[in-house]
């Protein structure tokens, strides 16, 4: 029941009620929220606390299958004839709201307040984030190559929801089939004269909101504020195919493209995936483990999150489900053990929002949160530079993540 930003859903069903694929299963009345839809017919058989990869424990609806339940399957050919002027701003805001349409490459903010228009901040320009800079997924990049008419459909009906005048994709030079897929389509179609290719250098973390607004714009976007202050508006790859779901198809936010990789997966491969899965469900479909698999991580090697529940759910922004072995991991890396910080400034050289994450970290261990708030702890992406290149071993970013959550049970306080 929290799939997002902002307030968790509640559940509106109860035990043993039977619920059909596309059925809301959870909603909240706070503004920044987003429903929840089952994606299957079914009983729900429970409604009870499961592992969560961010939150630990959360509340969950368990749902039996039906015996007759049908699979979803995607429809990329039914956006063949899409004609963007046969829907208005309203109908287009009203979908992606009924759908329950979050970012899905990121934190998860819900999209009908992210797009919707705002008067104090008008948005005049839309940046696709379709980078996906961290190595092993390519949920994404399948999306941009086999469903590009979706793809292009649901970003021209977010740059007529939230008013853009202009839109630029911006993907990485490693990804010159998609690069040319997308470029074809768009020469092809009308309504596309405002939207062009931006190939952008593959390194990590361009991706990143502020980096690709940089690299894309030559603009960078100050600590403490939000793209939207200054006119922007990002969005991903699957936000977008998924609006273009909901749109043209009217169909609910209740099946993702996710990649299950890793040298610890005997069958790795992309699948179009019931969100809810859980993740020792997919590991099963791709044939089980290898023997000397050792960590399970649900998102990227970088911003992942290792996980010891494999009952656990995939959600809206799960985009990856990685199963690692010793030797992809590095044996020195694997046995390491944690060791004084030497103050080297590695973390510093590496971290791309110029902080010092050794000292905001050092902070969160001392737990004197008031000092690393002034080294500004709310501006780290939490992209995993710092912990890659820490000769230590020191699990930099975890702390900076602790030290957030320790931040938000203090504000509730």
């Amino acid at each position: 029941m929290s799939q997002h930003i902002g307030a968790p859903c509640k559940p509106t069903v109860a035990k043993r009620q039977e619920v059909k694929a596309g059925d809301v299963i959870g909603d909240s009345d706070a503004f920044v929220s987003a429903k929840i839809h089952s994606p299957v017919d079914g009983v729900v058989k429970d409604i009870a606390n499961r592992s969560h990869p961010v939150l630990g424990r959360e509340l969950a609806v368990i749902i039996d299958v039906s015996e007759d339940n049908t699979a979803k399957l995607p429809k990329p050919e039914s956006f063949e004839s899409f004609n963007l002027q046969d829907y208005s701003q309203e109908q287009i805001l009203e979908a992606i709201t009924t759908a329950g349409i979050v970012g899905m490459g990121g934190a998860g903010f819900p999209t009908n307040v992210k797009v919707a228009p705002n008067e104090k901040m008008p948005k005049h320009t839309m940046i696709v984030n379709a980078c996906e800079c961290e190595p092993y997924i390519t949920c994404d990049y399948r999306v941009m190559l086999e469903w590009t008419k979706q793809f292009i459909a649901g970003v021209k009906l977010i740059q007529k929801a939230s008013g853009c005048k202009t839109v630029h994709i911006g993907i990485e030079n490693n990804k010159p089939k998609a690069i040319a897929a997308i470029k074809e389509v768009l020469s092809s179609t009308s309504d596309s004269e405002s939207i062009d290719v931006v190939t952008l250098k593959t390194k990590y973390p361009q991706g990143g909101e502020r980096q690709l607004i940089n690299a894309v714009m030559g603009k960078v976007v100050p600590t403490g504020v939000i793209p939207p202050m200054i006119g922007l508006l990002v969005c991903n790859v699957a936000t977008a195919a998924a609006t273009a779901e909901a749109v043209v198809l009217g169909q609910a936010l209740t099946h993702r493209a996710l990649t299950v990789s890793g040298k610890g997966i005997k069958n790795p491969g992309n699948f179009y995936c019931p969100i809810g899965t859980s993740v020792s469900d997919l590991i099963d479909h791709c044939g089980g483990l290898t023997d000397d698999a050792v960590k399970v991580v649900l998102g990227g090697p970088m911003m992942g999150f290792s996980i010891a529940d494999m009952e656990t759910p995939t959600t809206k922004t799960s985009g990856s489900i990685l199963v690692l072995t010793k030797k992809e991991i590095g044996k020195a890396n694997y046995l390491a053990r944690q060791t004084n910080c030497i103050k080297c400034g590695r973390c510093v050289g590496v971290c791309p929002e110029n902080l010092i994450p050794c000292d905001i970290a050092s902070s969160v261990r001392a737990r004197d949160l008031d000092r690393a708030n002034r080294f500004n702890m709310s501006a780290c992406m939490e992209c995993g530079c710092c912990s890659y290149v820490c000769p230590a071993n020191i699990e930099i970013t975890g702390l900076i993540k602790t030290g957030k959550i320790l931040n938000a049970r203090n504000n509730r306080k």
